[in-house]
This record gives structure tokens, sequence and C-alpha cells, in this order.
């Protein structure tokens, strides 16, 4: 996906959301492996309730693949554990 586009397809309708979505995309996104990258194209169709719940480690995804992904956002985005 062409990077605008991931951009654009990253912000959500959360502040919050955008806070941690687009700092990745900028910083972590482009190193990622290309299975990775397509984890994270999988994980923008959630719920954005969802998401927030995932990256504030309220809760894990069922998906071990969305998990994995939500870790590694996780890992470079600054959310600390509460």
């Amino acid at each position: 996906m062409h990077k605008n586009r991931l951009f654009w397809s990253s912000r959500r309708g959360m502040l919050e959301l955008d806070l941690v979505l687009m700092p990745f995309i900028e910083k972590v996104y482009s190193s990622l492996s290309e299975a990775d990258q397509q984890l994270y194209h999988l994980l923008l169709e959630e719920q954005d309730q969802d998401l927030f719940t995932w990256f504030m480690r309220r809760e894990d995804p069922t998906d071990p693949n969305l998990l994995r992904i939500v870790k590694i956002i996780r890992e470079n985005t600054g959310i600390q554990p509460s």
C-alpha cells in the first residue's frame, strides 16, 4: 500500500488511536517484514473500540496474528503497561 494511502487508512475516529498509530506508521512500519505489514493491514479492519482496548492492555486479541502486531505496536509506541 502506498505510504499516503496507508497514512490515511491509519487515521481513526479516536484521537487516542491516532496518537498510537500515526507515530507507528512514521517510525516503525517501513522496517516491518512484509508479513507483519500485512498483519497491520488486517488490524486496520478492526473496530476502534477493540483497538483502543488492545493498545491500552485491557485485553488482548484472541487471534494470534492480531496479537502479534498489537504487541509490536505496543513495544514501539511507548505504551506502558498499567
